[in-house]
């Protein structure tokens, strides 16, 4: 709902504020959190179409109990991909909203890349059906390098005749992070689009530091959400940017980098889950989960609530939310505690959509027939897996928990009589793909990855940030086109096989990204998917089996990757032999 002010709407605000009229709702007895005073203010909220009128003592035609709880503004996660979540936006906001989360920022990129512009059409008009309000940055790297095959270009000519639009609030996460710090003509086309407009640009910098880091943060990119490490986070405020906590479900910063948070450098922090699955939404909840990380690291909880709503607010130019102030939309959520921060009541805009955990409005869903599918697959057999080495040393992919960053590893390999890569049991490595699925190219790219854990079988998904190209990993070639085969045939998602036979699947008929089912089945399945990778499977149990993997192919998160055209090495920026 957008609250849009007018002359008669502004007279009723004022009226209903100064208590000459009666608010329309009114919600009694809180102790209202007050972001900008960093303190606990008893009283009731009147509430005026959508709008906060203000509070303190007030009375309404309609009246709320809040029985003595915490009122907080609405959660706003500065930095999320739905695709990631592999439901659809529409299903996204029944899962998250309950837990008090009212405003998210998203970046479609992962969509985008894959369907081009009509991925991105699809995500706003599915948004309108949900109570959550997803603001839209437009992806500003479609291909995120030019070293893999997308399944569209955005370039800055296309990028001018969407900008504007009021749907989209600024240009999204910049990851060709080298692009920006050469000053590459064609990145500089795609940052002055958005500063022509005045829009925020949200920045990727993993490990980037010195000059690089001024030349990056000089560009005019505002947020980073790539900060692994205390000394990172601390080089990015000094740069005067935000930085941006990230726990999602495969990324876990926040425990560690809320070490660093002070009550002065606590105003430029912001909290993001980037990449969140059903499972942890529905297990451990949303933004609430991130404060109760900041609350037990012995942050206050006003400040954690601060950098969940005001910091979000003011970075990214919300005005209108972000805090509990007269004027504002009434965007609340009312906590038992200021320790669990159970969400037990939410409102967006003034409606009240969910209580006790449920999720109120009626879900209705958006056609997803323009973003069904796209699988076009060329030139594909078992026998364009085999994977010829020159050396008894090559290169490999060391995957690590708990993250998305590798490292680039020498080891030793086991070969057959033609110097082809053979699997060996003794030995933690297994042969990676890349197929490129959006054009029809024919491109197989082929490595080698270690400490995944796989002993039997194959897992092919068709999420491989950021191009989602088809990744399959496997100990067999036979495994690995057959997983490839039943991936194309059920529209996409994931799919694990051992001799031959499906094990566990789940389709993901939109763009090959989401499912259009429930959040709780998503979970159900990809519970039964992870179950069956470490338990059948043998993937290694300190591992996100899926979330993991679907990151092995983006080029701009160190150290190693593979894309559909090579082996590339992200230190370097360029592609590498598999030969050591």
């Amino acid at each position: 709902m957008v609250v849009k002010m007018n002359r008669e709407l502004q007279k009723k605000l004022i009226d209903t504020a100064a208590g000459r009229v009666p608010a329309d709702l009114v919600i009694k007895n809180c102790k209202v959190v007050d972001v900008y005073g960093a303190s606990i203010v008893p009283g009731n909220i009147a509430l005026c179409e959508g709008l906060i009128a203000g509070v303190g003592q007030y009375e309404g035609r309609r009246e709320i109990d809040a029985e003595g709880r915490f009122a907080a503004p609405g959660f706003i996660d500065s930095h999320f991909h739905v695709e990631s979540s592999y439901v659809s936006p529409e299903e996204l906001g029944r899962l998250i909203v309950p837990h008090g989360t009212t405003t998210i920022i998203s970046d479609p990129h992962e969509i985008t890349n894959a369907c081009g512009i009509a991925g991105l059409e699809y995500m706003i008009a599915a948004s309108k059906h949900t109570a959550l309000d997803i603001k839209w940055m437009l992806p500003s790297c479609v291909p995120a390098t030019p070293f893999e095959h997308s399944g569209a270009v955005v370039d800055a000519k296309a990028m001018e005749q969407i900008i504007g639009r009021e749907e989209i609030l600024g240009l999204g996460e910049f990851m060709n992070y080298p692009g920006v710090i050469s000053a590459d003509s064609r990145v500089l086309d795609k940052l002055m689009v958005a500063a022509r407009r005045g829009k925020p640009v949200d920045g990727h910098s993993p490990r980037i530091t010195g000059r690089e880091l001024n030349a990056y943060a000089s560009a005019g990119i505002l947020t980073d959400h790539e900060c692994t490490t205390v000394g990172e986070l601390r080089d990015r405020l000094s740069r005067g940017m935000y930085v941006l906590l990230r726990l999602g479900s495969a990324c876990h910063d926040l425990p560690e980098l809320v070490k660093a948070v002070t009550p002065l450098s606590s105003r430029r922090c912001l909290l993001c889950s980037d990449d969140c699955q059903p499972k942890t939404i529905l297990s451990e909840g949303h933004l609430n989960r991130h404060l109760r990380v900041c609350v037990e690291a012995g942050l206050d909880p006003i400040v954690a609530i601060q950098m969940a709503s005001l910091n979000a607010a003011e970075c990214y130019g919300l005005t209108d939310r972000g805090a509990i102030k007269p004027g504002l939309r009434a965007d609340i959520v009312l906590l038992d505690d200021l320790a669990s921060l159970r969400a037990r009541r939410v409102f967006i805009a003034g409606r009240e959509v969910a209580a006790d955990g449920r999720y109120l409005p009626e879900v209705t869903k958006h056609d997803i027939s323009a973003v069904r599918g796209r699988f076009r697959v060329r030139d594909f057999s078992a026998d364009r897996l085999r994977l010829n080495v020159n050396s008894d040393r090559a290169h490999v992919i060391a995957m690590m928990p708990g993250g998305v960053v590798t490292r680039n590893e020498i080891a030793e390999i086991t070969r057959d009589e033609n110097g082809c890569f053979v699997y060996a049991p003794a030995r933690d490595i297994v042969k990676l793909a890349v197929v490129e699925r959006h054009h029809g190219t024919g491109n197989v790219a082929v490595a080698l990855l270690k400490d995944y854990g796989l002993k039997r079988g194959a897992i092919a998904l068709s999420i491989a940030h950021d191009s989602h190209n088809i990744i399959v990993v496997g100990t067999s070639d036979a495994d690995m086109a057959y997983a490839v085969q039943k991936l194309i045939e059920q529209d996409g998602g994931i799919v694990l096989v051992h001799e031959q036979s499906v094990l566990e699947s789940l389709p993901m008929p939109i763009a090959g990204l989401m499912s259009d089912q429930s959040g709780e089945w998503v979970d159900e399945m990809l519970t039964r998917i992870h179950r069956t990778a470490v338990d059948v499977l043998g993937v290694r149990d300190n591992l996100e089996p899926v979330m993991q993997l679907c990151f092995m192919a983006l080029p701009v998160i160190p150290e190693l990757k593979l894309t559909d055209m090579g082996l590339f090495d992200v230190i370097k920026f360029d592609f590498i032999s598999i030969e050591a």
